[in-house]
């Protein structure tokens, strides 16, 4: 490959961690970020050097005002300009409208939504005049699927995924602008095994992905020329879970 830098925000640990793997397989040289995962970062930068691979492991706040410019000049100095952002790190926690704090709005802002932006930003800003790139945001089914839980969380996704088709259109053409929208791939931290075996067995195709599909759907995207300005949901068919209690009423 040419030059090809990926960004993975969030790529110290789960699905960040095995997207910034596969990218490495396919031959990209790979800025892994993290926020405090710092020797889990290390672990990912040496197996992709092991592969035969280029990486670097690159600190950030993803909260803080500057968090995309300092991010942006350190994975150049590093490795050079960046070719393919995927914007993986979020901030998931539980809030709803009556018990929001506005620290907590602030925060999953940031991480899941201002910063993301800005880093395609700064990508584009410093992306050479003949060089392509992409951006993949990693989004979450419910962004097609709403409900009020989570709402900082949903609403700061649902933003990126607007802003997934907005950037498509002001980064046209040298930059293609994509995203992947999840289901239930990896326990949270809240989660029972049970609840998490339950949430999965409820989409539509009686599974969630892997964590591996999600990696192979965001290489696909990085690749595909042709496509900018879509969602591809890799969920099982969680979103389009249509069994409620008014369907089952008599019409």
């Amino acid at each position: 490959m040419r030059d090809e830098i990926a960004l993975v925000t969030g790529g110290a640990r789960r699905i960040g961690r095995v997207i910034a793997l596969r990218l490495g397989q396919a031959g990209y040289a790979v800025a892994v970020h993290y926020g405090q995962s710092r020797d889990e970062a290390e672990v990912v930068v040496a197996e992709i050097k092991a592969a035969g691979g280029q990486a670097a492991a690159i600190q950030a706040d993803l909260a803080a005002p500057h968090a995309a410019v300092e991010l942006t000049a350190r994975t150049v100095a590093a490795l050079g300009p960046i070719t393919l952002l995927v914007n993986s790190a979020s901030l998931f926690e539980p809030d709803a409208l009556a018990t929001m704090t506005g620290g907590g709005w602030d925060e999953q802002m940031a991480v899941n939504l201002r910063t993301p932006v800005f880093l395609a930003q700064q990508m584009a800003e410093h992306l050479p005049q003949d060089r392509n790139g992409a951006v993949i945001n990693i989004l979450d089914q419910r962004v097609r699927k709403l409900t009020p839980d989570f709402f900082s969380y949903t609403l700061s996704k649902a933003g990126l995924a607007t802003a997934t088709r907005t950037m498509a259109q002001a980064l046209a053409p040298r930059i293609r602008v994509n995203a992947v929208a999840p289901g239930p791939t990896l326990r949270s931290k809240r989660q029972s095994v049970d609840d998490f075996a339950r949430q999965g067995s409820a989409a539509l195709l009686g599974h969630g992905p892997s964590a591996e599909e999600i990696a192979d759907a965001v290489l696909f995207l990085a690749q595909a020329r042709s496509i900018t300005g879509q969602i591809l949901a890799v969920d099982g068919g969680q979103h389009l879970i249509w069994r409620t209690p008014d369907t089952e009423v008599s019409e």
